[in-house]
């Protein structure tokens, strides 16, 4: 016996990868809708490469009662709107949105990290996912923490268009089209010219000189891994399509080698260490599309500091960062607590 499951927003970039994923991955599903703005009703979309279309739904007049899963990749305006409504018709949402992330009655989960936290569920019906960017860094970081207790996180992030939505990429291709040809390459998604360009902004600016992007990174990861951890982040979109990449100073209590976390890192789940200490020995962006997997590679030992590990690590963004964690989440819940399939 399978589940009813509903994908909001099932025309996005996540909400496709969502339908993709879940047929990929086999998720026990009896029956499956698309939801979407009144603007796509009727369109249909594909599940995944079983061949099946399924045609869109519009939102406005979707009765969640009787479905067991939501998953959600509508935005914050449409999930502020209508996740209560599904969770009051006891539709459990996995809402991909920042607007749950840091209620405290709702838990945010990756499973790879904090698995036990979606037992709070029940408070609200609702289960949120993290930021893309936090996504992939807290996997990395939890068998490390588990192994030798972070005190201190530095990311930079190199954060991909598609981070942006449709939008995003469709600007850099339009851009780099029009430089080629001498036309004008005027941003209209981005605060500058993203094509052959890095933009340190991602989200707005908060009174501390921060950006959102950057304070969510701090803040879920003290949600998500541990309270104690301390994390600054600078944040920046590059002219990448797909796949987030994230260069990680992480200082610990207890003395760790280069070596030891490399081990360590080999065996946890959802990671792959590809490490070698030569040409091309190393994840880039472009291989990590449409992986499950989230990278590691560059591991070495931080002499500036006691007990200090340098890495580099890359992720498919519209998978882990998003839509595979979102049915992971699914798939969880489903072990737990709703037992089907």
């Amino acid at each position: 016996m399978g589940y009813k499951v509903v994908v909001v927003g099932a025309t996005g970039n996540v909400g496709r990868e969502m339908l993709t994923i879940l047929a990929e991955r086999e998720f026990p599903i009896d029956e499956i809708a698309a939801v979407a703005s009144s603007r796509s009703q009727g369109l249909t979309v594909d599940f995944g490469e079983t061949g099946k279309t399924i045609k869109c739904q519009s939102i406005e007049h979707f009765d969640f009662t009787g479905w067991d899963i939501a998953l959600f990749a509508a935005g914050s305006g449409p999930t502020a709107e209508y996740a209560p409504k599904a969770a009051a018709a006891g539709c459990v949402v996995i809402d991909n949105s920042s607007l749950y992330r840091m209620d405290p009655d709702v838990p945010l989960i990756v499973p790879e990290v904090n698995p036990d936290a979606i037992d709070g569920y029940k408070k609200r019906n609702i289960i949120a996912n993290p930021n893309c960017s936090t996504a992939q860094m807290v996997v990395a970081l939890k068998p490390l923490h588990d192994a030798a207790t972070i005190k201190r996180v530095v990311v930079s992030t190199y954060q991909s268009v598609s981070g942006a939505g449709k939008a995003g990429m469709d600007e850099l291709f339009e851009q780099s089209r029009n430089i080629f040809v001498g036309d004008p390459a005027e941003p209209k998604k981005f605060t500058k010219q993203i094509a052959f360009n890095v933009i340190p902004h991602i989200d707005v600016f908060l009174d501390d000189g921060s950006t959102k992007e950057e304070w969510k990174m701090v803040a879920e990861t003290k949600k998500i891994l541990d309270p104690k951890v301390k994390v600054t982040a600078t944040c920046v979109r590059v002219p990448v399509f797909v796949g987030h990449s994230e260069s990680i100073n992480i200082e610990f209590e207890k003395e760790i080698s280069a070596k030891e976390a490399q081990d360590i890192l080999r065996e946890a789940p959802g990671i792959m260490l590809v490490d070698k200490r030569e040409d091309g020995g190393y994840v880039t962006p472009i291989e990590c599309v449409g992986d499950f997997a989230t990278f590691i590679s560059r591991v070495r030992e931080d002499s500036t500091i006691e007990n200090g590990i340098n890495l580099w690590c890359v992720s498919d963004n519209l998978r882990k960062g998003a839509a595979l964690n979102a049915v992971q989440i699914a798939e969880l819940l489903g072990r737990r607590h709703l037992k089907k399939g």
